[in-house]
């Protein structure tokens, strides 16, 4: 295969990677937000519920259970924002003493293998709302699947940064350990 060929697919590809990577922008930036909302709304629920308790000697019902599900949501969606800017916990000293084709191959294989997982994951949260949608939370009136719907948002958000990163070939470098 010449270098005529591959600039050939390469440019074929570049509006698909522009378009996939301002899809991906747009999630980030609303999962961003939605993030910043639930965690300032669990930190309000907490302290107006130690508040009551211990200034009124009152409590909100059901503070327990949304303070929870609003941390639930935050993690979820705040896990792709992670793989995008390479933040999770790794132990690279295999990693580090290979040589940099290699290095490079075991980072496509790792990424394809969580591109898999996450869209294992997608398909199986799905069947998990579907189970859990007629079940009710303890406290309110809405269903136990609202547990469930960040893992699929999760998944999908975090499949479409591994795709990108796949079809950008782009490494996300890790910062250094102190």
């Amino acid at each position: 295969m010449n270098g005529a060929t591959t600039g050939s697919r390469a440019d074929a590809r570049a509006p698909f990677l522009r378009g996939l990577k301002a899809v991906v922008a747009r999630i980030d930036r609303l999962s961003f937000i939605t993030i910043a909302v639930a965690f300032g709304l669990m930190a309000t629920l907490v302290s107006v519920q130690v508040f009551m308790r211990y200034v009124l000697s009152s409590s909100i019902d059901s503070a327990a259970e949304l303070s929870r599900l609003f941390f639930v949501w935050t993690i979820f969606l705040a896990l792709p924002q992670g793989i995008s800017r390479g933040v999770h916990v790794g132990i690279d000293a295999l990693i580090n003493v290979m040589p940099g084709w290699l290095k490079h191959w075991c980072w496509r294989l790792t990424t394809l293998l969580s591109l898999v997982l996450m869209l294992a994951l997608s398909w199986l949260s799905i069947g998990a709302i579907g189970d859990k949608w007629q079940e009710l939370m303890p406290t309110l009136d809405v269903t136990a699947a609202v547990y469930y719907i960040p893992v699929l948002i999760c998944s999908i958000h975090a499949s479409l940064h591994l795709l990108l990163m796949l079809l950008e070939d782009s490494r996300v470098e890790t910062p250094e350990a102190p």
